[in-house]
């Protein structure tokens, strides 16, 4: 049997911490200006009190944002309290390994839900829901430390829970490469998407710009390349050989890296990149930390598994080039000195093998469970003691029980890429999916469905003026605006205003309600939203008063080319009025708010003053608000590596010279399966258990002891 997943589990758990950290800080810094009382959309308009017990509002409405009054919080600073417990929580457990407890991760998921409740459009993306569901499966996967007296290095189940994580990131990748070609958009399966996808994204990198600039023949083929590892190479996430899981694990954060350089798509693709480490093991893991076992050196002739293992490599990566070759014409064009590709293959023929494939591959993880399930099995009967067998064997029960239960409700959104086969789904496992579907602890993917911006980016850009002649542009801190400037790197922290512009310059302002409560706060001079906007009151052009009037226009933007030379990093051209000259007091201003119920409410706020909480939130959010969200986020990951950094050196000179001489145990000893196993925990080996001192591998190993030992004849 495989070694259990202890190092791998902490490599999971911490950085689950780190994204929970990422997605709790940036939110906290938009909360007044997206959700307090004068924000773009009150929070207090969702949690409205309805007269019934505390117990059957949550039930109604799960968040433990209903805590708030009795706490003299009002939504504003209860979801700021949330957001606060959620960044303290996360970097104690990102920082001490203790903390990475299932309770521990159980309060996280709670928090982030109970904002996610209140968040309304600013908090409905694919990565929100993502969160939820791998906080969800972090709860099963972290050990219970903080209620036992000694922590296991490992349970037998270990490997079931685990085996959840990665089917979750088989679901985010083949379905968000399936649904590029089931959408039929033209640029994709004209294998061009990626000519418009650098200038049309959301929030850009200065290195998409770079990126935009290479020629067509490669964008096209890393179209093929994205294909390739979105769709054929997760199948690999299940195979039994290692390597091949090595090398999915390696494709996958070789994409993730190339979209984080390009794209500022906050804590989307650190969070993918984490629950690929549940392709790793525990030797790959062990060795990359430089605390890896010696192998046995290979003999001549190999054995048969040896043989069979490296045959089926090479069959597989044969399969992969000769498949990527014969469906996409890729062909060397010597005399030009590219490469040419196409698609070579219908959306009829696409659709038909996606029909033929996706119950076997529901079979081939159906069969990949099973085997964890089995292998879990056979672990509990390995531990030492009746009474500890037991146990492990209840354990063994519960969580293969909850990890099929998970997998079958899955089916259902997983399904989705593919109506008919979701219709042969059993209507018990359809049941069990609506009954928890509001809790999110599945979800459904497929990002970047159709390319937008084909023709140009749309970008929207607010004016606004004081005599309705003389208008001056609003310009945002991230996204684009003045063509003269470079685009920023913010991520993982997200600004969500910038992305629902974005979204809202898709499509007529009536397709997003919330753009007239913005316009509406802007003209009232709300100080929180306009730190959405810019964080320093010099570079906001109305800083010194509101504007009288307030109007958007829709433009089309394009990244400049290295031909041009322009100092410019944007052109751009005007299309249209995007949304009309209003004012306070407009008919039409006013009409849009009522009509989507955003009418400013006049009940007067109910928090005490003399309570002390709320005096304490109040002051912590005066101290952060002249910060930007991305020098917090980025101060207190650098805190925990400074930290981190001075622990290791702390460890390294209590702990004198590094052992150099010591050989590693040899493959079948009990030492090999984590040293010293009783009951199915795992506890330290002393040094005189292991045959060597502190300092070295001893003194057989080194030749002599510290003070110069004679060696023996």
């Amino acid at each position: 049997m495989a070694e259990p997943p202890r190092r791998v589990r902490e490599l999971l758990l911490a950085g689950l911490a780190a994204v929970y950290l990422a997605a709790f800080a940036s939110l906290y810094v938009q909360v007044p200006g997206l959700y307090g009382r004068d924000g773009i959309l009150p929070a207090r308009r969702v949690l409205r009190l309805t007269g019934q017990g505390l117990w059957e509002q949550f039930r109604a409405f799960p968040t433990l944002l209903w805590l708030g009054p009795s706490l003299g919080l009002d939504t504003e600073l209860g979801m700021e309290l949330l957001c606060l417990l959620g960044v303290l929580c996360s970097f104690g457990a990102l920082l001490l390994e203790p903390l990475r407890d299932s309770l521990l991760f159980a309060l996280l998921w709670v928090l982030y839900f109970s904002l996610y409740q209140v968040g309304q459009v600013f908090l409905y993306f694919q990565w929100d829901s993502l969160l939820l569901e791998a906080g969800f499966l972090a709860v099963l996967v972290a050990p219970l430390r903080l209620l036992s007296w000694g922590a296991p290095a490992w349970r037998p189940h270990d490997s079931i829970t685990f085996w959840l994580v990665r089917w979750l990131l088989f679901r985010l990748m083949f379905a968000s490469g399936v649904v590029k070609l089931t959408s039929r958009c033209p640029t994709w399966w004209g294998l061009t998407a990626l000519t418009y996808h650098y200038e049309t994204q959301c929030i850009p990198t200065p290195a998409a710009w770079f990126a935009h600039q290479l020629p067509v023949w490669f964008q096209k083929f890393s179209v093929v390349a994205t294909y390739i590892i979105e769709v054929a190479v997760p199948v690999l996430f299940f195979a039994p050989i290692r390597r091949l899981r090595l090398f999915a694990f390696y494709s996958q954060v070789l994409l993730q890296v190339l979209i984080i350089l390009t794209g500022n798509y906050n804590f989307f693709n650190m969070l993918t990149i984490v629950l690929a480490f549940s392709l790793l093991d525990e030797e790959h893991v062990g060795r990359s930390a430089g605390r890896s076992k010696r192998r046995n050196a290979g003999s001549w002739p190999p054995s048969l598994r040896s043989f069979l293992s490296t045959l089926l490599q090479l069959s597989t990566y044969s399969l992969l080039l000769y498949w990527s070759i014969q469906y996409f014409s890729l062909e060397i064009n010597w005399e030009k000195r590219w490469l040419e590709s196409k698609v070579a293959f219908t959306y009829h023929e696409f659709t038909t093998w996606l029909r033929a494939v996706t119950l076997p591959l529901v079979g081939l993880a159906f069969l990949s469970l099973s085997w964890e399930i089995l292998a879990a099995m056979y672990r509990c009967a390995c531990v030492r003691g009746c009474f500890w067998k037991l146990w492990a064997m209840l354990q063994w029960v519960i969580f293969a029980t909850a990890a099929v239960g998970v997998f079958a409700i899955s089916l259902v959104p997983f399904t989705y890429i593919e109506p008919e086969c979701n219709g042969k789904l059993w209507p018990g496992i359809q049941q069990a999916f609506r009954a928890v579907q509001r809790l999110q602890l599945v979800n459904s993917y497929g990002l970047f469905r159709r390319m937008t911006g084909v023709g140009g980016r749309p970008e929207v850009v607010l004016e606004g003026s004081y005599d309705g002649q003389n208008w001056k542009e609003i310009e945002f801190m991230y996204k684009p605006g003045n063509v003269s400037r470079a685009p920023p790197v913010v991520a993982p922290h997200q600004p969500r205003l910038d992305w629902q512009m974005w979204f809202a310059a898709l499509s007529h302002h009536s397709s997003s309600p919330w753009f007239s409560s913005f316009v509406h706060r802007l003209l009232q001079g709300q100080e929180d939203v306009i730190r959405l906007v810019q964080v320093h009151e010099s570079q906001y052009p109305f800083s010194a008063r509101p504007p009288v009037y307030i109007r958007a226009q829709l433009y089309k933007y394009w990244f400049t080319s290295s031909a041009e030379g322009s100092h410019s990093w944007w052109r751009r051209q005007r299309v249209q009025e995007f949304f009309p000259t209003v004012s306070l007091g407009d008919p039409l201003l006013e009409n849009l708010l009522n009509q989507h119920g955003l009418k400013q409410d006049k009940t007067p706020a109910r928090r005490p003053l003399a309570a002390v909480l709320p005096r304490v939130l109040q002051s912590l959010r005066q101290l952060c608000r002249p910060v930007p969200g991305p020098t917090i986020l980025w101060s207190l990951y650098l805190v925990v590596a400074t930290a981190c950094l001075l622990r290791a050196l702390r460890r390294q000179c209590r702990g004198g010279a590094p052992p150099t001489c010591h050989k590693g145990p040899r493959r079948g000893d009990p030492a090999d399966r984590g040293g010293a196993e009783k009951n199915g925990h795992m506890r330290r080996r002393e040094p005189q258990e292991r045959g060597e001192s502190r300092g070295c591998g001893g003194p057989e190993a080194c030749g002599g002891g510290r003070h110069g030992t004679k060696r023996k004849k």
